[in-house]
């Protein structure tokens, strides 16, 4: 795994966010209090708005999260990442390709990849990537073009494969915690569980205590 500030950031808690779903309070004051309510890692997702617009939001977010010591994650827009000094990428099997995004990102950085069947696990490089979202587990209505959902079965036998941690996401919910734990999942990715809610600090406690409790790794 690539030398870097942030080595040890927590994936338990992984927010990302959705501009429809947070428009109740902005993307900003929405990861405000998702960080009060214990987040651990936010991705900035917006597929409706170009590198500018990213960018613009991005800043929003830096300034809101400022001194949390909470990574900023941008969603497959390597320029925006760049431009804002995030912390980290996450990138899709269609998008940049992970070794490209490395050489440009620096080793400083966190990078992160999707993974949806056996061939992607076993072609991740430890060297390159930090980290694996593994999914999607459940059919998610937020991200209507993913791929057959792979159940907990599958989560837990990509994860068992993963040679970096993983991060599983696709419809997830409080519910799902003790099963995912008991895969080996190192956290959970959640849009609509957080997104959305009357109070997202509040949501987001309850998950985190949640996952807190349950056993596991």
């Amino acid at each position: 795994m690539p030398a870097q500030d942030m080595m040890n950031f927590d994936l338990s808690l992984y927010l990302v966010l959705d501009p429809y779903l947070c428009r109740r309070y902005s993307m900003a004051k929405t990861t405000v209090a998702a960080i009060k309510g214990g987040a651990s890692v936010v991705q900035l997702r917006d597929k409706t708005v170009g590198t500018a617009g990213l960018v613009d939001t991005g800043r929003a977010l830096k300034t809101a999260m400022a001194g949390s010591g909470v990574p900023l994650i941008v969603n497959n827009d390597l320029e925006a990442a760049l431009a804002l000094n995030a912390d980290g990428l996450h990138v899709g099997q269609g998008d940049m390709d992970a070794y490209e995004a490395r050489q440009r990102l620096g080793a400083s950085k966190i990078l992160g990849l999707s993974v949806e069947d056996e061939a992607a696990v076993r072609a991740v490089d430890p060297a390159v990537v930090d980290y694996v979202g593994v999914g999607p587990v459940f059919a998610t209505s937020t991200k209507p073009d993913h791929k057959s959902p792979i159940g907990l079965d599958g989560l837990a036998r990509l994860v068992s494969m993963s040679p970096v941690p993983t991060v599983a996401i696709g419809g997830l919910k409080a519910a799902h915690i003790s099963a995912l734990k008991a895969g080996g999942a190192a956290g959970m990715a959640v849009v609509s569980a957080v997104c959305g809610q009357l109070d997202p600090q509040e949501a987001t406690q309850r998950l985190v205590q949640a996952w807190a409790s349950a056993p596991g790794n």
